[in-house]
């Protein structure tokens, strides 16, 4: 079971990843399209691309990464760091979405610098979630092992945020 999983999420991770670093040089065409027959191929193209194979390649590896979390019982700072990494992917899909929605109004056009920073945003952002998987580092920094602590997160945001938050307390404590 869990080699069938791991073999769904890297299948689904390596859809999503290479869906959207190819996304930002599919927009850049949107300059160069003359007719709006072109046009409405190309945007028919872009859209069934983010929604019907990216998205689903997308939901896929969180959800059996959720799974393989759970089967494997993964809770080391590397994997923290990487959860990191992929929280930051899930927002580029996110802007890339509604780059989509803007893009093929009348006369948007998607410059080259921004398919330039997209894409090496991109791929910066995967390359480092191969490394931090791959590698496994070892965080033994004593901020690092009090963030990825339980609660850490919140006792963190606690402490920068100007409003008082409740902390959570669970069932035990109580």
């Amino acid at each position: 079971m869990i080699l069938a999983l791991k073999f769904f999420h890297i299948a689904a991770i390596a859809i999503w990843a290479g869906g959207l670093i190819s996304l930002p040089g599919l927009y850049v065409q949107r300059a160069y399209v003359q007719d709006d027959d072109a046009l409405y191929r190309l945007q028919m193209m872009v859209r069934f691309s983010y929604v019907v194979i990216i998205s689903p390649a997308a939901f896929i590896a969180v959800a059996t990464g959720i799974l393989l979390i759970f089967g494997q019982q993964t809770f080391a700072g590397w994997f923290s760091l990487k959860l990191l990494f992929v929280a930051v992917l899930v927002v580029l899909h996110v802007l890339t979405g509604l780059v989509i929605i803007r893009l093929f109004r009348e006369g948007e056009i998607y410059p080259i610098w921004r398919f330039i920073l997209a894409t090496v945003l991109t791929s910066g952002v995967i390359i480092a979630i191969l490394t931090v998987v791959l590698a496994k580092p070892v965080l033994s920094e004593p901020a690092a092992e009090d963030l990825l602590a339980p609660g850490g997160l919140g006792r963190f945001v606690q402490s920068i945020s100007p409003w008082e938050i409740p902390l959570v307390r669970s069932h035990d404590q109580r």
